[in-house]
């Protein structure tokens, strides 16, 4: 006697559920939308990430000069 075969369903992550809602809720230029301010928000914080670590670097060279 053979074991039945076993398939595995992969659960959905979090962002999978959060997205599935979403498209329920909001129409299609709504969630396109959404997705660029999204992502316009974490390039406007890898840009003031860049500043800062610029900043440090320059006062670093600044304090050496010296």
């Amino acid at each position: 006697m053979q074991a039945a075969p076993v398939s595995a369903t992969a659960i959905p992550s979090f962002t999978d559920a959060l997205r599935a809602v979403e498209s329920l809720l909001m129409s299609g230029g709504q969630r396109t939308a959404r997705r660029n301010a999204w992502t316009s928000v974490l390039e406007d914080r890898r840009r003031a990430k860049d500043r800062v670590e610029a900043q440090r670097v320059l006062e670093a060279v600044t304090s050496a000069s010296s």
